[in-house]
């Protein structure tokens, strides 16, 4: 997951005019609940299905889920994810969810199935094997958000209340910065991109210990301030479910490619440094031209860790440990 500004694309219009889909709804809504004879039936929220709004999420986040960054496209149709839960909140019971949000703009995400609907996924362990990972992944869990919003304190009970108030344990990655809650483990001894949760604040902070996967969110909660890690990160990992099985081997994928091109860079560098060295002038001739080839690499490397590149917040952080161990 990776901060992305809001106001990088434009609302879309359906949700921001006053005659738009999402006033007339809004407005339709707030009758609905007074009315005590409609009330009891259900809503059929639209306003954020609009097809300007796919196609301004799509933009955003440049095809990818919100939450994973895995691109939806080559798997499955994006779900426009509500943040804030408009029909219920888990383990609330007598809170009708953030109906007043349904269509607001500030409150939809783009996410992938798995990270949005609750299923039964995999779980692996840390092992050197790719294909290993399957055979660890004995712990099966129920995660991906549905209507999962759990916050510490209260919560917003109707739309006259404040937001700023609450202090959701879920991240938005539109609204906080995901790199100051979460970091990857990125031993080259041990390849596996598992998502951990910081142990202190800030970005430069470590990553801490896993949180072992829990079945809610208070389990995960005081398991994260027992080990002294993020809770929100903790928090964020499970209930997206960021360390299920596909998603650990797509990032593995990644991270086994970028550590392919970091001994590239050191092979070519060592090789050029020699070849400076020659007594003869064809030879040291050539030192430049692998200098080139290594900026190439290390482009290729900018790319992977571009806004619209997938994983691109742990390839951010794999950078900045290969520039620390360079300098």
């Amino acid at each position: 997951m990776r901060a992305v500004p809001r106001d990088a694309v434009a609302a879309p219009r359906a949700l921001t005019e006053p005659t738009g889909r999402g006033a007339k709804e809004l407005a339709a809504l707030r009758d609905w609940r007074a009315n005590p004879a409609t009330a009891a039936q259900g809503f059929a929220f639209a306003a954020y299905k609009d097809d300007s709004v796919k196609t301004a999420l799509e933009a955003l986040f440049h095809g990818k889920c919100a939450y994973c960054e895995t691109y939806y496209s080559a798997q499955a149709p994006v779900d426009v994810e509500h943040f804030r839960p408009k029909g219920a909140v888990e383990d609330a019971p007598d809170h009708p969810g953030y109906w007043w949000l349904a269509m607001a703009w500030d409150n939809l995400l783009p996410a992938c199935i798995d990270c949005n609907r609750r299923r039964k996924q995999p779980t692996p362990k840390p092992s050197s094997s790719l294909a290993a990972l399957h055979d660890l992944a004995t712990q099966v869990i129920n995660t991906g958000k549905k209507d999962a919003f759990p916050v510490a304190g209260s919560r917003a009970p109707d739309e006259t209340a404040s937001l700023d108030l609450e202090q959701p344990y879920l991240l938005d990655p539109c609204h906080d910065r995901p790199e100051d809650h979460l970091a990857y483990h990125l031993d080259p001894d041990d390849l596996i991109a598992l998502v951990l949760p910081r142990a202190g604040p800030g970005a430069n902070a470590a990553p801490g210990a896993a949180v072992p996967a829990l079945g809610d969110a208070p389990a995960i909660v005081a398991a994260a301030q027992a080990q002294g890690v993020s809770v929100r990160g903790a928090v964020s990992i499970q209930l997206y479910g960021l360390n299920r099985l596909g998603l650990v081997q797509a990032r593995t994928r990644a991270l086994r490619h970028l550590e392919f091109l970091r001994g590239l860079i050191a092979e070519i560098d060592a090789i050029a440094r020699r070849l400076e060295t020659s007594a003869e002038a064809d030879i040291r001739a050539a030192a430049p031209k692998l200098d080139q080839l290594i900026d190439r690499i290390l482009a290729q490397i900018a790319a992977m860790a571009a806004p619209e590149a997938p994983y691109s917040a742990m390839v951010s952080d794999w950078t900045r440990r290969f520039v620390e161990d360079i300098t």
